[in-house]
């Protein structure tokens, strides 16, 4: 990942949740030139997106968890400790939606909604 994303504030990962991965793929690869990528590393089915051959976000199936929801893409924040951000969205009059939790070989993140109700996640990259 560019340097510039792994900065505190930075906007760094995009991830698509939706009902039909494989329809999503083309649809998307046809609009924008994206290449994709099987992710074995995840746990679970996940599709890396690529431009010039660099992970710039993700797609995956919607879970069961998230069966009423309807497609929507996510946008992920870099912060320096996921945790001390998680502890700060309450004060500051949001809700958290989902705790710290860890993504294996990638990092911590952390779900939030912030006090109009939009949502956004958090996430703590390892270091190399």
């Amino acid at each position: 990942m560019h340097e510039a994303l792994m900065k505190h504030g930075a906007f760094s990962w995009t991830e698509l949740m939706t009902t039909d991965v494989d329809a999503a793929k083309r649809f998307h690869g046809a609009l924008f030139g994206w290449e994709t990528e099987e992710f074995l590393g995840a746990g679970m089915p996940y599709t890396l997106i690529k431009v010039d051959g660099e992970p710039v976000g993700g797609m995956m199936a919607l879970s069961s968890a998230c069966a009423e929801k309807p497609p929507s893409w996510g946008a992920c924040v870099t912060v320096d400790d996921v945790d001390a951000t998680a502890r700060q969205v309450e004060t500051l009059g949001g809700k958290l939606l989902h705790p710290p939790t860890d993504i294996p070989s990638v990092g911590r993140f952390c779900v939030l909604q912030d006090p109009q109700g939009a949502t956004l996640c958090a996430i703590t990259y390892q270091q190399p």
